[in-house]
């Protein structure tokens, strides 16, 4: 997969746990983007090399730098701990170019954007270019405050009565209440942790929304499980799984290419043919009919102690 080098203009702390990046070119210009779009960074840990994908903050008119904000993660595999503790002003990083997978609807008459904590990054950028093209939006956002409140303060007051903020105690979010008697021509946009991602397709399912209408975006952290051996029936290779490794990074150490965009189990990207072995299934993109035959490496593991691709 192509890279592009950046340099790390600046950082700066949002919350206890939220720090935002500004990123600028080492060569030439960055490539153009559109709202919704997410990069993967390469981050160089000793132990193993990660890719972490985050969402483009930035206005998408202007592409002179691109801006993401990463949520410390104590319990993660290190990636976002890297990014608080070790990239600093002047770090050089490897990105990948921009991909989209939660652009916004071109014929939807209405948006309504819900975002979760740190699911707030990518409405930043599809919050600038509704406002570009006066569209009728509005943004509802749960957070947990002065710690997953970041970009709070400047949209209360950039949008006005099109904001609407959830605190978790004094006021909690109800999707029904949100979806319920909507006109035709509204579309939904949901990012951030899982729960929230289900409650509002659940929710807009029993409303009668079609699912055209309700689009979502998670970059869920690989979860870590317990070790196994996965062999490629063509090549004959056997590789070890660590517990805390992803099938698609213990392909991607192997050697192996496997397409993907997301590295969160959402784009269907690198959905790969399973021949033996029981899977454990976290991807959000499958439907069970299709799980008989294929898996999502990035997200995917092994119930039992092996596993057999078709590769």
């Amino acid at each position: 997969m192509n890279t592009i080098k950046v340099r790390v203009e600046a950082t700066r702390l949002l919350t206890p746990v939220v720090r935002e990046f500004t990123l600028t070119a080492v060569h030439g210009r960055l490539p153009k983007f559109s709202s919704g779009s997410h990069i993967q960074v390469r981050l160089p840990l000793d132990e193993r090399p990660l890719r972490n994908a985050y969402s483009l903050l930035g206005d998408p008119a202007n592409a002179s730098s691109y801006r993401i904000a990463v949520r410390k993660q104590e319990d993660s595999r290190g990636g976002s701990v890297f990014m608080h503790e070790r990239v600093r002003e002047g770090s050089a990083l490897k990105i990948t170019p921009p991909a989209n997978l939660f652009a916004l609807h071109s014929g939807a008459r209405a948006h309504i954007l819900i975002a979760g904590g740190i699911g707030i990054t990518p409405f930043v950028a599809h919050i600038a270019a509704l406002e570009r093209d006066a569209a009728d939006f509005e943004l509802h956002y749960a957070y947990r405050q002065g710690l997953t409140d970041a970009y709070r303060a400047e949209l209360s007051e950039r949008l006005g009565n099109r904001f609407h903020g959830y605190d978790g105690e004094r006021v909690r979010l109800d999707i029904e209440r949100v979806l319920r008697g909507r006109p035709l021509g509204t579309h939904v946009y949901v990012c951030g942790p899982q729960t929230l991602l289900r409650a509002v397709r659940e929710t807009a399912r029993a409303l009668g929304w079609p699912d055209g209408r309700v689009h979502w975006e998670a970059f869920a952290a690989t979860q870590p499980g317990t070790p196994f051996v996965v062999t490629l029936m063509r090549s004959g290779a056997r590789l070890d799984v660590a517990a805390d490794q992803s099938l698609l990074e213990a392909l991607e150490a192997s050697g192996l290419e496997i397409p993907n965009l997301c590295r969160g189990g959402v784009c269907g990207q690198c959905a790969t043919r399973h021949v033996a072995g029981d899977v454990d299934h976290r991807d959000l993109v499958l439907q069970e009919s299709e799980r008989v035959t294929h898996l999502m490496p990035c997200v995917s593991r092994a119930h039992s102690t092996s596993l057999f691709l078709d590769l």
